[in-house]
């Protein structure tokens, strides 16, 4: 394994889906709820809002990159996370779609920097074979 250069540390209390979350720093201190659509009251955050944005702002610097590498020129862009989950055999499982936005690239080119984003971020490398990813890329 390589030298690791930063850890995020997190503690979850409480019931887990019906709890807190707090970061070591303090940053992240949130309720968290079950959402209505799982059966529960909602009003907090849930493990599922919560991959959606570190996933969105992750694959989000994966696309940046990816356009300097490829010398594209990008301006403002963004990443939209839909994370969903859904029953499998034993419990539920999740899946991802990331809408990424590249106003003024052509499609194509736009296409092959989400591709090559995927490639790059550390996030879908964790996720590769494990939970299904839907890439979107709009100019």
């Amino acid at each position: 394994m390589a030298d690791t250069i930063y850890t995020a540390e997190a503690t979850s209390t409480g019931g887990g889906r019906d709890g807190r979350v707090r970061s070591a720093d303090g940053i992240i201190d949130l309720d968290v709820k079950q959402p209505p659509a799982l059966g529960g009251p909602g009003g907090g955050t849930n493990p599922e809002q919560l991959f959606a944005a570190a996933y969105a702002a992750c694959f989000h610097g994966a696309v940046r990159l990816a356009a300097k590498k490829k010398d594209v020129t990008i301006g403002e862009t963004s990443v939209d996370a839909a994370v969903s989950v859904a029953p499998d055999e034993t419990t539920l499982q999740v899946s991802a779609v990331l809408t990424v936005h590249l106003p003024g690239v052509e499609q194509a080119v736009a296409d092959d920097v989400v591709a090559f984003a995927h490639e790059l971020c550390p996030y879908s490398k964790a996720t590769r074979g494990n939970v299904d990813v839907q890439l979107v890329a709009k100019v």
